[in-house]
């Protein structure tokens, strides 16, 4: 089985739910964008991997120097982050193997920690399937009634938060989202995508801090735990 690595890193969406009038990735965060961070965070856990990074064709804020990695290459970002993903795969094929392990992370993650990076990593190098990072839900769950209330309170046993990245072997996740794409199912991330091709991700307990930033009030979280950890390293 193949030992090579590459990351998949979407970065091409408008980050509409920030308000901030440019895409989420390239705010400012201790000192540098976003997409920076991630990407530095990224290489501190894998320097040798090969990089692809999906990017809006008309990207005007992106700068080359921001990505620390020597072995790297950009492709357009489609109009969803599933169709980034997929050009993603599309783009390196001609270069990867089949059974290549490709990980998908979530530009707006930067505080992925490094041990949960290689952690990840050791769990699936040999797994059939792939897998990725998650945890077990902790808080109350509540389904609404459409109108503001709540219809029912469900249960949360056996529930997971996911996060990224996602891994998996080239060639099962290529067909996996575009066998999806073509039945319309639904893709809201990697994972989701292999489980309606019919195998079952494994799932890597990983720490809540791993942050999607989304929100206005997330940029701050972010800068609270990236400060955090870096007191703890």
């Amino acid at each position: 089985m193949s030992t090579r690595l590459w990351l998949v890193v979407p970065a091409a969406g408008q980050g509409r739910r920030m308000g901030a009038g440019h895409p989420k990735q390239y705010l400012p965060l201790v000192g540098r964008p976003v997409l920076a961070c991630t990407l530095a965070r990224l290489h501190q856990a894998f320097p040798s991997a090969r990089l692809c990074l999906c990017l809006d064709p008309d990207d005007d804020h992106f700068d080359p120097a921001w990505v620390p990695f020597a072995d790297w290459r950009r492709s357009a970002g489609g109009a969803e982050r599933v169709d980034s993903v997929v050009n993603a795969l599309d783009a390196i094929a001609p270069e990867a193997a089949e059974d290549d392990l490709v990980l998908v992370h979530d530009v707006a993650r930067p505080c992925v920690t490094v041990d949960d990076l290689t952690r990840l990593l050791a769990a699936i190098a040999d797994d059939p399937v792939g897998g990725l990072l998650a945890a077990p839900v902790a808080d109350t769950m509540k389904r609404d009634d459409g109108d503001g209330r709540v219809r029912t309170t469900e249960s949360r046993e056996g529930l997971w938060h996911a996060f990224t990245p996602q891994g998996f072997r080239l060639g099962l996740l290529r067909r996996a989202l575009n066998d999806a794409l073509a039945r319309g199912v639904a893709v809201t991330d990697e994972a989701s995508a292999v489980e309606a091709a019919g195998y079952s991700p494994r799932l890597i307990s990983g720490r809540r801090d791993n942050l999607k930033i989304t929100h206005p009030e997330d940029l701050a979280l972010a800068a609270l735990i990236l400060s955090a950890q870096q007191q703890v390293l």
